[in-house]
């Protein structure tokens, strides 16, 4: 498998994909890869049109050309003939949902797992783990369950921030995971930090990024680790 798993889409200051589009272009273009399949289903508040060519604007100055899967009557043939697949970030609850309900789950996964590059940031990176039980989303909608495409064997936190507010009476996202973990005891849940990503080829996995991946295991402390360093136990 070829996957790059994004934590977000565009940087505090910066415009849409100001500081993914390179590194999106770059993982594509190693694949010779000319068109994307874009998944726009995490879409809310705007459509799927706006949305792919939002994506279009981005990616256009690398000669790459963005289709969507929601304007095709034969989605799972549009899916069976990608040359690669996007899928857009937004709210995880709404974008599984829509996925199941076109039967495009094991369809999608098998794409994958038989070579097809996959690129998902934020909900994207979500839908690639076993569930989506770490999204930071408000389940706005019921999809038919929380089964996800299981193409890595840990869970991903995106967006992932220590930030604590004194004035504030809730939980913070380090508490939110310590219970997925005691509820979840077999799984590790890495925290991918804002400008973060991950690749994973074959079985190699490897962070991108200036900040920090952090990572819990229930019963254990949880453990940083930066770009160049082992992190091949989270796919075993």
């Amino acid at each position: 498998m070829k996957l790059l798993l994004i934590s977000n889409s565009t940087n505090a200051g910066e415009t849409y994909m100001e500081y993914c589009r390179q590194d999106i272009a770059g993982f594509l273009q190693a694949s010779k890869v000319t068109k994307i399949l874009f998944f726009p289903f995490a879409a809310v508040t705007f459509s799927y049109d706006e949305y792919r060519q939002r994506v279009q604007n981005k990616l256009a100055v690398f000669g790459i050309e963005v289709d969507s899967i929601h304007r095709h009557a034969n989605a799972q043939k549009a899916l069976e003939a990608a040359q690669a697949i996007v899928v857009g970030g937004g709210n995880t609850f709404h974008l599984l949902k829509n996925i199941q309900e076109l039967g495009l789950a094991e369809p999608l996964r098998r794409c994958v797992t038989d070579g097809t590059p996959y690129i998902g940031w934020s909900a994207g990176a979500n839908l690639a783990c076993p569930t989506i039980c770490t999204t930071n989303d408000m389940p706005i909608v019921a999809p038919q369950h929380f089964s996800a495409l299981n193409l890595i064997p840990f869970q991903i936190n995106p967006h992932y921030t220590d930030f604590f507010d004194p004035k504030h009476g809730g939980e913070t996202r380090e508490q939110r995971l310590e219970e997925y973990i005691a509820a979840n005891p077999h799984m590790y849940v890495a925290g991918l930090r804002e400008a973060s990503m991950l690749y994973l080829e074959g079985n190699k996995l490897r962070l991108h990024g200036p900040r920090p991946l952090r990572v819990f295991k229930y019963g254990q402390k949880p453990e940083e680790y930066y770009a160049g360093e082992d992190i091949g136990f989270l796919m075993r």
